[in-house]
């Protein structure tokens, strides 16, 4: 048996063959890169007594992608527009307290830090989305300090998925190597 190198001519006419292109392998080891990560992100957080990592696992696919640099930018994006939500949650949870609202205002605040001062654009949406959390976890308990506490909780899920969702990106990566088509004159 012989073995075929990636992305030679042997290897594009057995995808062809196959009827599979560069795009169709790429989502293949997207699910299963989703399919791991979820396995991991569920099976972790459940084990230490987190009765719904919902967070953990939307972030994990927002943060995934088969290709790692991509994966790499998409954690970077995530990572600082979720600190930013964060902070201008937690600032105005304890300036203005668990009142309804403060919501619109501190997701404001989130919006133009993040488009104004970051300038990441690359999932921008995330810094009011987690704001909202924050804001939100006070609010339904009445109570700044629990809801700063289950905010930091749900933003530490969101980051544990990113970080989850980029590690299992890489290694799949390593593991199942897809390159694109050569390009031949």
């Amino acid at each position: 048996m012989t073995l075929v190198r990636p992305g030679s001519r042997q290897a594009e006419a057995l995808l062809k063959r196959l009827g599979l292109s560069y795009e169709h392998l790429l989502g293949v080891r997207f699910a299963i890169n989703v399919g791991i990560a979820t396995t991991i992100v569920w099976a972790t957080l459940r084990s230490i007594g987190d009765s719904n990592p919902i967070w953990a696992i939307a972030s994990m696919v927002a943060a995934s992608d088969p290709q790692p640099d991509e994966a790499r930018r998409m954690f970077k994006a995530r990572l600082v527009n979720v600190l930013v939500g964060c902070s201008m949650g937690l600032l105005f949870l304890i300036i203005g307290g668990a009142r309804e609202w403060m919501l619109p205002f501190a997701l404001a605040a989130a919006v133009l830090v993040s488009s104004y001062v970051i300038r990441i654009k690359t999932m921008w949406r995330q810094a009011p989305i987690t704001a909202a959390i924050v804001i939100a976890a006070g609010v339904l308990s009445g109570s700044a300090a629990t809801g700063i506490e289950q905010g930091l909780h749900k933003v530490a899920e969101v980051l544990f998925g990113c970080l989850v969702g980029l590690v299992v990106s890489w290694t799949m990566s390593k593991v199942w190597l897809i390159q694109p088509p050569a390009r031949h004159s």
